[in-house]
């Protein structure tokens, strides 16, 4: 076993000694050392029941014979953190996450690790340091939260958001704003829409890293436990058959995953932690893989932000694996793919069908034959850019109009809200990329604020900063590369012509070449905006979001 390391052997009497100060009996130490990886904290809601999961976990491993042993991570509340310096920390923190986990895995010699997440970017963190170990893993999620009917439609916390915009437009009282504030997140889990966090447990189930209903169960149900427990299990069988993250985390498995990815409609920020994930298991992940299997896999999903469902929906329409029949019968998956589950992807969902085609369009009826994700390209954004294609009005899907060009997100929020965007603009939003922000920050603010003063289909919004997986719109982020790379971003001027057109994944400012060179070449970088502690040190090594924004060396 791994752990013999700390206690096997005479000389391990110390070691052993200190096992036994937390309580531990022979038998116990003598039994695989299983780590639980638990990222509980009284901050983020999506987190503050994963005691009870972890409790449930740690069941599970002593009844199959292991012995748990339970340490924390940190996690970051996107939506808290939204809209001001607190966003800077969110993607960054990813990385402090995989560094905390490698370091106490390999400090204490666990023989496999039970991850358990629930929002942002704590999923793909667990998921990179998982395959960076590759010892035996499994994920467990918290699940997500529950959207409550209200009136005509159902909340969730974009609605709060787009109604503060609604209110600033003087389209809605400060009552029913109230309202909505009060109900929109009624409880403990993952914000209820296919969001950056539903988006990543739904894919690490089709990547095969948790079983099925990780993705779905919500968090508040007795299922969510069971499935628990169930894990706690599976981790003994996993270490048993020594079936590691590098015998799941293939290329085809990344391919499975974004072909789920792009029948749910993800969040666009699923295109940085994939390729981050990827990275850390030797597989490379490109936009251009990202395009080609975009092309050929259908949207079979409207989720909240881009429909009326949310995920508790999808999960009694049949879940992640119903979607996964589905894609099947196009031969869009690879079947024979190992599981945690101890089967193949083809096993998994072989008894799976969908219930409500409302939810899960059939195959042969798609929402459209292409994905909810595109990948845009051109003189404006030569390495990529990225558009939740299914959230996008008709209208927008071809847009040209006026640059209106701000330095960050704080000042292009200001002139929303003072009413100094107009129809056909296209907000330029720089200098918030990995590098620029640092951090690379998501603007759920002022693409929320455009939807709630109805400008989301007359209004485009473009950035080398991204946007939280609950933006709807013509919202492009990732522009690669970013302006403070000197992208050609950084040389926008107020008043250039911006030319977006999903369909045919082109992003242009109407320039000469001769004049996008003369003014690259006069263009000086400016004083990064944060010189000391983490952050400072996290934009010296951060590469592009066209890479997953992962780190140097």
């Amino acid at each position: 076993m791994r752990s013999d390391v700390v206690k096997k052997g005479m000389d391990k009497a110390p070691h052993r000694s200190l096992l036994k100060a937390l309580g531990l009996t022979d038998e116990e130490i003598r039994r695989p050392l299983i780590g639980i990886v638990n990222s509980q904290n009284e901050v983020v809601p999506g987190h503050i029941h994963l005691d009870r999961i972890a409790e449930a976990v740690k069941a599970g491993v002593r009844m199959a014979g292991g012995t748990p042993l339970e340490f924390p991570t940190i996690g970051v509340c996107d939506g808290i953190a939204m809209g001001h310096i607190g966003m800077k920390y969110s993607l960054a923190s990813r990385e402090l996450i995989a560094d905390s986990i490698e370091s106490m895995a390999l400090a204490h010699g666990f023989d496999a690790l039970v991850l358990i997440p629930n929002c942002d970017k704590i999923v793909p963190a667990m998921l990179m340091a998982a395959a960076r170990l590759d010892i035996p893993a499994i994920v467990i999620s918290g699940g997500p939260m529950l959207s409550l009917q209200k009136g005509d439609n159902y909340l969730d916390l974009n609605s709060v958001f787009e109604a503060v915009g609604a209110v600033n437009a003087g389209n809605m009282k400060e009552e029913e704003l109230d309202m909505i504030e009060n109900n929109a997140c009624p409880g403990c889990g993952s914000c209820s829409g296919m969001f950056t966090a539903n988006s990543m447990n739904c894919l690490t189930e089709a990547l095969g890293m948790a079983l099925p209903g990780n993705g779905t169960i919500p968090a508040v149900y007795a299922e969510r436990i069971r499935l628990a427990k169930m894990t706690g299990m599976k981790i003994m069988e996993l270490l048993e058959k020594d079936i590691k993250p590098s015998d799941i985390l293939t290329p085809e498995a990344f391919e499975n995953a974004l072909a789920v990815d792009m029948a749910l409609g993800c969040s666009t920020n699923s295109v940085l932690h994939l390729p981050a994930i990827a990275h850390e298991a030797g597989v490379k992940i490109n936009l251009e893989k990202v395009n080609e299997i975009s092309a050929r896999t259908p949207n079979l999903c409207k989720l909240a932000p881009a429909g009326p469902y949310h995920v508790q929906d999808l999960y009694h329409a049949g879940g992640v694996q119903a979607v996964m029949k589905e894609l099947s019968k196009k031969q869009l998956l690879h079947p024979y793919l190992i599981t945690v589950a101890g089967k193949t992807v083809e096993e998994n969902i072989k008894d799976a069908y969908v219930r409500n085609h409302d939810v899960i369009r059939p195959i042969d009826n798609p929402y459209s034959s292409t994905g909810g994700i595109a990948v845009l390209k051109g003189n404006l954004a030569p390495d990529g850019a990225v558009v939740k294609r299914s959230a996008v009005a008709e209208e927008m899907l071809v847009h040209r109009g006026p640059a209106r060009v701000f330095e960050s997100e704080d000042a292009a929020i200001q002139a929303i809200r003072s009413g100094q965007i107009v129809k056909g603009d296209v907000v330029v939003i720089r200098y918030e990329g990995p590098k620029g922000g640092p951090g690379m920050r998501e603007m759920l603010s002022p693409t929320s604020t455009i939807c709630g003063m109805g400008l989301d289909k007359d209004v485009a919004l473009i950035t080398d900063g991204r946007f939280s997986g609950a933006t709807r719109g013509a919202s492009i982020g990732h522009i690669s590369p970013e302006a403070m790379e000197g992208g050609p971003i950084a040389i926008v001027r107020d008043g250039d012509i911006i030319s977006i057109n999903i369909p045919e994944g082109k992003l242009d400012v109407e320039l000469a070449p001769e004049e996008i060179e003369n003014r690259l070449k006069a263009w000086k970088a400016p004083e990064p905006k944060v010189k000391k502690g983490y952050l400072a040190r996290y934009a010296k090594l951060v590469t592009s979001a066209s890479t997953g924004a992962v780190l140097k060396g």
